[in-house]
């Protein structure tokens, strides 16, 4: 087998390698399309849907008031979630929801929270709290706003989100963004509902996304990001080019053989 035919087939190898991992321009830009201005910000009206508390969640509650000694049975000591950094350890200092949805305080006893927003509990906690701590000052937060971030991104995992206007983008964000071959056409958000599960396709790259009713993040919300074709395409070449570098060694190895 001549040289030529040799020198061909590895060149052919790295050409397979080469197409199989490129990707698209047009497929790693976010919110295309020529729609926005450069002179002004674009204005996008879209309110965060208002979260209602589920069973399950967990409440950070602190008192205040002119009667610390009172006041301070509301307040689970917890000082070591400053020093671990471990936000899972939030849920000791916390308030859960049980299955009536009600959290349950000293000496108030239980307070129907589900279905309230956060302020409504505030609201009422602190309505409660004040028949027996005088000028009480509650301060209510939810502790249990997590989301999972799987597929094709940098760091998938599971992240605490602190920021209760925590939008699509911020959760890709934690993950470290999608890596080149993220399919940004073609992310799932999984959310749970009080009827189920609720699956929702949404395209990063369509500018209507910021209108989205799906573009904030709720607590336990799932990302899945899918891969793109060329992720299957580069794995299909390197291993044909395994295979070609393969039988070009043989192939140098017949040949030394021959003209030894």
């Amino acid at each position: 087998m001549s040289l030529r035919f040799r020198a061909s087939l590895l060149l052919l190898s790295l050409v397979l390698i080469g197409l199989g991992s490129c990707v698209s321009q047009r497929k790693l830009s976010y919110l295309q399309g020529g729609n926005f201005s450069t002179a002004k910000p674009t204005e996008v009206t879209n309110a965060r849907p208002l979260y209602l508390l589920h069973n399950g969640d967990v409440l950070n509650i602190r008192v205040q008031s002119v009667q610390p000694v009172l006041s301070d049975i509301f307040n689970v000591p917890g000082p070591q979630t400053v020093t671990t950094g471990d936000p899972s350890v939030l849920y000791l200092t916390g308030y859960p929801l049980d299955d009536t949805g009600s959290i349950t305080l000293p000496t108030v006893g239980k307070i129907k929270v589900v279905g309230l927003s956060l302020d409504q509990a505030q609201a009422l906690v602190q309505q409660k709290v004040s028949a027996y701590v005088r000028d009480a000052n509650v301060l209510v937060k939810l502790l249990s706003f997590k989301v999972t971030v799987l597929g094709e991104v940098r760091q998938p995992g599971r992240y605490f989100i602190y920021n209760t206007q925590a939008t699509i983008l911020e959760g890709l964000g934690l993950a470290g963004d999608l890596n080149e071959f993220g399919n940004r056409e073609n992310v799932k958000l999984i959310r749970q509902t009080d009827k189920g599960s609720e699956v929702v396709i949404l395209n990063l790259t369509d500018p209507n996304l910021l209108q989205s009713p799906y573009y904030y993040l709720q607590p336990n919300d799932a990302l899945y990001v899918e891969p793109l074709k060329a992720r299957a395409a580069r794995g299909n070449a390197n291993n044909l080019g395994i295979v070609f570098a393969g039988i070009s060694a043989i192939v140098l190895l017949l040949s030394y053989i021959r003209y030894r």
